[in-house]
């Protein structure tokens, strides 16, 4: 307030906080092509010069962009800062996996519980979608082709939980770490996939977390997060073992192995 006025918000600036609190609701998310200008006009009933106005503010703050060709779209800004770094990161230091996948435990198992706690009916009929092709996956066998959808199911099922959190933070911080951590996934995925016990194992984790939240049982949620978790954690370390067994025979078969073209006589042997 200045000299005893009321200060009024400019049209375009509630239009622009509008569109905010959709970009951080998850509603609008990262790619997004937002509607043409006619149509979010009438949908917000506004007039199009405002609408304009406010989607240059966005514009001006790196929250959207406009391709060549035409049309707005949410920009990957959110994500892309963080994300970026780590990647180099994880492939540098795999160590460094492990305390994201505690990081992952701690930010999981509250998002489930809180899911389980808030969900709206169609959060849970999400949940249960996404859910539904996890499950069908699972059932079609362990081949390549596979394996590279039930990698973008289980993180659609895990996303899906942590949106139904309702807590915006949930929402973008396990987006951005799904995104850092696809990789590792895949690789445990396949790691998983070899002994048919450890597939079934995962399968049912996945269900007892999704039982747990359509159950609105907040406990039982976050103690299947933690049983799955606690299960991948396992697999890591059973796939570093695996890795480091077969990284030994192989330096035995190349130390065994006797360069080509190179006799040795029984003269030299002596020699030595």
């Amino acid at each position: 307030m200045a000299n005893g006025k009321l200060a009024v918000q400019r049209l375009s600036d509630t239009i622009a906080h509008e569109f905010e609190r959709r970009i951080l609701d998850g509603a609008l998310k990262p790619g997004d092509r937002l509607q043409p200008e006619r149509e979010m006009a009438a949908e917000l009933g506004v007039s199009r010069p405002s609408l304009r106005e406010a989607l240059q503010k966005l514009v001006s703050k790196g929250l959207l962009h406009s391709r060549q060709g035409g049309g707005t779209y949410v920009t990957d800004r959110l994500d892309v800062g963080f994300t970026d770094p780590w990647h180099d990161m994880l492939a540098q230091h795999p160590n460094i996996q492990a305390d994201l996948l505690e990081f992952r435990g701690m930010l999981e198992c509250e998002a489930a519980s809180m899911a389980a706690q808030r969900a709206t009916e169609a959060d849970l009929q999400r949940i249960g979608d996404t859910f539904a092709v996890v499950e069908s996956l699972f059932a079609q066998g362990t081949s390549p082709e596979v394996l590279e959808r039930q990698v973008k199911a289980d993180l659609a099922f895990h996303q899906a939980i942590a949106e139904a959190a309702h807590n915006v933070m949930f929402g973008h911080l396990t987006a951005s770490l799904f995104r850092v951590i696809n990789d590792h996934i895949d690789r445990n995925l396949r790691h998983l996939r070899r002994q048919d016990g450890d597939w079934l194992k995962l399968r049912d984790q996945h269900r007892a977390i999704w039982e747990g939240i359509r159950n609105r049982d907040p406990g039982a949620a976050s103690a299947a997060v933690r049983a799955h978790i606690n299960f991948v954690h396992e697999s890591m370390a059973e796939r570093a073992r695996h890795e480091e067994r077969e990284s030994r025979a192989r330096a035995a078969r190349r130390l065994a192995k006797p360069e080509a073209g190179v006799e040795v006589s029984e003269s030299d042997a002596g020699a030595r």
